[in-house]
């Protein structure tokens, strides 16, 4: 059974279960009424000012807010954030990034849920969020490959930064002197668990502009120096060596079987005698138990790909990998970490 993480992050959902909650907030932020209101209350009618709004307009906006608990109206006509809603701003990069990804997940899910259920090839032909996750654009460096990458980077990386404290709290990396993380993107989930384990060296294994944005994005921290970016492809260039630890880390739902199969393999090559693999992964989505959430749309455009436990288990079985242990735990959806170990010499 899935153990209930009572993690603070969590709370920006509660404000992301509606489609015109969500879309509230994200006018608010667009418009700066979030940003005066946190600095204090402020009365409705400066607020028309100050946001160069109409009155209509701004009646519309804060019914919503206070509809989805966001805004408290008070009876002299002022406007404060409530004090939960304020709580939630602590992790304002991940509320942000999740309205930012939800506007391009929520056209795709409207328009094109009948490709998704017919032929998901033909559904990712037109989907403005796999155009947004654009690999071949993450190989070529270049200007605007930069800016698109790390457009998807800024959400994987939120989603990370939060998500990873789940996997530290579980797993014990004091074990390891040196890791790979195979797609591990901006090396967020490297530098929070090196951040922890003083001793630790680890490798990100990505492609080469996403390399790029990581290297730019841990620059300045502590344990950046710590942390080194391999570029390439992980299909077909050659990994690192006589390793601790291997870990995949949101990375292996993105790909069909036969190339998710493989990285396992390369993995278990590039692992020590003795040495651990580590996936920390969504599990399919309970889609049968109940209307999911408005936050919940981006997922499901991966819903597919999503596997169960047993998928990896038969793997590992089958390359040579022992002491599978699977544990589950409840986030924003149901995530799995999943060990295994290369067998010792003899």
């Amino acid at each position: 059974m899935a153990d209930r993480a009572p993690l603070p992050y969590l709370e920006i959902d509660r404000f992301l279960e509606t489609a015109t909650g969500a879309q509230a907030v994200a006018t608010a932020i667009d418009l700066g009424l979030i940003d005066t209101l946190a600095a204090g209350s402020m009365p409705a009618v400066s607020l028309v000012r100050r946001l160069a709004v109409e009155d209509a307009g701004l009646d519309l906006l804060l019914g919503l807010l206070a509809g989805n608990g966001v805004v408290a109206l008070e009876a002299d006509g002022t406007v404060r954030l409530t004090d939960r809603f304020a709580a939630a701003l602590t992790y304002r990069d991940l509320l942000e990034a999740k309205l930012d990804f939800l506007r391009v997940a929520v056209p795709d899910f409207l328009l094109g849920l009948t490709d998704l259920v017919k032929e998901q090839r033909r559904f990712m032909a037109h989907s403005r969020l796999f155009k947004a996750f654009d690999y071949a654009r993450a190989a070529t460096p270049g200007v605007e490959n930069t800016e698109r990458t790390r457009r998807w980077v800024r959400y994987t990386t939120a989603l990370t930064k939060y998500e990873a404290q789940a996997c530290l709290d579980r797993h014990d990396f004091s074990r390891y002197s040196h890791w790979l993380d195979v797609g591990g993107n901006s090396g967020e989930f490297a530098a929070q668990v090196c951040a922890r384990h003083l001793e630790l060296r680890a490798a990100v294994f990505d492609l080469p502009v996403v390399c790029e944005v990581g290297v730019a994005h841990l620059h300045g921290r502590p344990e950046a120096a710590r942390i080194r970016f391999v570029a390439g492809d992980a299909r077909t260039d050659p990994w690192p060596e006589g390793l601790d630890l291997v870990s995949f880390k949101s990375m292996l739902h993105d790909w069909p079987d036969a190339e998710a199969t493989l990285f396992l393999s390369r993995a278990r090559a590039a692992l020590r005698p003795g040495g651990t693999l580590l996936i920390f992964e969504r599990t399919r989505l309970p889609l049968a138990d109940g209307p999911l959430p408005y936050s919940s749309i981006p997922m499901l455009l991966f819903a597919r790909t999503f596997r169960d436990d047993g998928w990896y288990r038969s793997r590992l079985d089958e390359l040579g990998f022992t002491n599978a242990r699977v544990q589950q735990l409840t986030l924003d959806t149901t995530f799995m970490i999943v060990e295994a170990s290369v067998p010792t010499a003899g």
